[in-house]
């Protein structure tokens, strides 16, 4: 990227002249092939939601998460009320088309339309979610409202540093991990180093490309099943200059 100069001599970052405030992610469902993304509704969702979520015998979903397991359906209801109340962080709601049911949630947060920043958190997707072509449509219908629809310039990944799929999934769907702050918060009475990673508004518009190529395959790659076509996005998107 080029050096700017200021009348001083001093480096500077490139201007940005035309630059405005964006707009806050409105309240609407985006509309993909395999997947539905909209804002959670707990009287509809929250109990497809706590069914699905029971199928995680084991309660790994919840290890890196600040809030549950819940065992009870009451208990994860009230919490989903109470937690879907405010616009930051703007909990979103998963639901596969095949079925019919909610089985994924993710959230745009830290939203600061000053700077033209937010940051994609709060991911808990259900075993029957979890390495679906729903799932990876999902992420790519929030990034097509950061940057197309709302003309974001920064997406943000953030996880502890510890949660090693967290840290895969964020780079298989592009994002660039930018280092580590050491001791960055404290929950469930433990320590939390956070990975940072990002998309820029940039690099984009090569993501959207490989990402509609994987989400339109020929037919016997989609048959070739998901671990294969998995590879395949990985493949697409480590070939973009970076």
């Amino acid at each position: 990227m080029a050096e700017h100069i200021n009348h001083l001599g001093q480096p500077i970052g490139f201007p940005l002249p035309e630059w405005t405030a964006r707009q806050h992610p409105p309240r609407t469902a985006m509309e993909g092939r395999y997947c539905t993304v909209e804002p959670v509704d707990p009287a509809r969702h929250a109990a497809d939601l706590h069914t699905a979520y029971l199928l995680d015998k084991e309660g790994r979903n919840w290890t890196y998460l600040p809030y549950g397991p819940f065992a009870r359906f009451e208990e994860y209801r009230d919490w989903l009320e109470r937690d879907s109340r405010g616009d930051d962080p703007l909990r979103h709601t998963i639901i596969e088309r095949r079925s019919g049911r909610a089985l994924g949630v993710a959230s745009l947060m830290r939203i600061d339309p000053a700077a033209g920043v937010i940051e994609v958190g709060g991911i808990n997707y259900a075993p029957p979610l979890q390495r679906t072509p729903a799932a990876t449509e999902a992420m790519y219908l929030l990034m097509r409202r950061v940057f197309d629809e709302l003309g974001y310039r920064r997406y943000e990944w953030k996880c502890d540093s510890l949660n090693a799929p967290s840290r895969a999934a964020a780079e298989r769907l592009g994002f660039r991990y930018e280092g580590m702050f050491r001791q960055a918060t404290v929950y469930k009475a433990r320590n939390r180093d956070t990975s940072w990673f990002s998309i820029l508004d940039s690099e984009w518009p090569a993501l959207k490309t490989a990402f509609e190529r994987w989400l339109d395959p020929p037919i016997s790659t989609r048959r070739a099943g998901n671990s294969r076509v998995c590879r395949t996005l990985s493949s697409s998107l480590c070939n973009i200059p970076r």
